[in-house]
């Protein structure tokens, strides 16, 4: 873009008042922003009022800085401003009424236009098995070519960028700042990885610190760029919620997955599934219902490479979140066999591992004290104890606060 482009651009994003709507208005009263300048008092006054019109005709007070600052960081080849009239702008976008005339990126822009987009959010401070979810999650569809959009928040979607980085794949951070700035700050290495895998989007201007207004709008750009929306873990009343719903709004397809009806951090998802999203276990449940879109047959191979093993796909990447364990396992990537086994095969199937083992039978699924877990199975304490150290060992069981103990699901 050239200069005088991308100043006119900036200077009308930059007038006190003029937000995403107000300037949808005077680009389609008056086309482009330097015909938007060019106009009289007279005639912008009759599109804005006579206010926003002086302030038009006028510049903003620290125009020269501004402009110098994004003319030095946009001499980086990896940093690039998206406005409305570029082709590398993310049509998806769009389909809001308030499209960001301006967006600011560091990495590869064509992950936000890829062909296959399905963004992951989910509550900030999740259970374990809610980050081995959302990682499993993220790395098999990754793996399939999916470019995983999320927000680079604490909890579900930093596992989410950490699983699409896990599988090599594509994936895009939506921030709540300018792109120059990381928050939360310890997400600095994920931020650069995901910049150099990906990309980093803001409609924020540079310098913008991370306000807590900006984050619900943040999260409109995170519903339209999804051809769909899981949701992993989420409260009554959270942001996922309100993405989730802006998703629908757009046309977008919501999914949910499921959790213990003792968890508060389930019910989110459950309110979601009763009010018409698709409940997800696998990830093909995902790519069944979008395949038609994305022109795609389910990916026999995003099978997570722990998923023969026991281990969890998550285990290779620290997280930063911690809390009870609630939701049930997904059986990402696994190869549809359905059709290739008779009734009778099916039928006599050895049970698996887990539902061989007493204990773990005797456990369930839900947070279960260890006094409960003794009276189910009848074990003295001693070989209770040992027995549960050895599955805690093999990550089959995770110990909780408060003393519950509670099964891993096996991605």
């Amino acid at each position: 873009m050239r200069p005088d482009d991308w100043e006119a651009w900036l200077r009308l994003m930059a007038t006190e008042g003029v937000g995403p709507t107000t300037a949808h208005q005077l680009l389609r009263a008056f086309g482009p922003p330097a015909a938007v300048f060019a106009q009289r008092p007279v005639a912008l006054a009759r599109v804005v009022g006579d206010t926003l019109a002086a302030r038009l005709v006028g510049t903003p007070p620290d125009w020269p800085t501004q402009r110098e600052r994004l003319r030095a960081w946009l001499a980086d080849d990896n940093h690039h401003l998206l406005t409305l009239g570029d082709p590398a702008y993310p049509t998806a976008l769009l389909d809001l009424a308030d499209a960001p005339p301006v967006l600011y990126a560091v990495g590869n822009v064509r992950a936000a236009a890829a062909p296959r987009r399905l963004a992951i959010v989910g509550s900030r401070n999740p259970t374990p098995q809610g980050l081995d979810n959302a990682e499993a999650f993220a790395r098999a569809l990754a793996a399939a070519g999916v470019s995983v959009i999320s927000g680079l928040a604490s909890g579900i979607d930093a596992a989410a960028h950490r699983g699409a980085l896990a599988a090599a794949g594509p994936t895009v951070a939506v921030v709540g700042t300018g792109v120059d700035r990381v928050y939360p700050a310890r997400h600095r290495a994920l931020a650069h990885a995901i910049a150099a895998q990906g990309c980093v989007l803001s409609e924020w201007p540079l310098g913008t610190p991370p306000l807590p207004a900006h984050f619900p709008r943040r999260n409109r750009l995170i519903a339209a760029l999804g051809h769909g929306t899981l949701v992993v873990e989420a409260a009554l009343g959270s942001g996922s919620l309100i993405t989730a719903g802006q998703a629908a709004q757009l046309g977008r397809e919501v999914f949910a997955i499921p959790g213990s009806i003792h968890s508060p951090l389930a019910r989110g998802c459950h309110a979601l599934i009763r009010q018409g999203a698709k409940l997800v276990e696998t990830v093909e449940h995902i790519t069944e219902e979008l395949e038609a879109l994305w022109g795609m047959p389910r990916p026999a191979a995003a099978q997570p490479s722990g998923a023969d093993t026991g281990t969890s796909p998550a285990a290779a990447v620290p997280n930063d979140a911690h809390g009870a364990h609630t939701a049930a396992a997904p059986h990402v990537g696994a190869a549809d066999t359905r059709g290739t086994r008779s009734p009778r095969a099916a039928d006599s199937a050895p049970a698996p591992a887990e539902e061989r083992d007493p204990i773990l039978a005797a456990l369930g699924f839900d947070p279960t004290p260890l006094d409960v877990l003794q009276v189910r199975c009848g074990w003295d304490t001693a070989r209770l104890q040992a027995h549960l150290l050895t599955l805690e060992l093999e990550g089959r069981v995770q110990r909780l606060p408060g003393g519950l103990l509670q099964r891993c699901a096996r991605a």
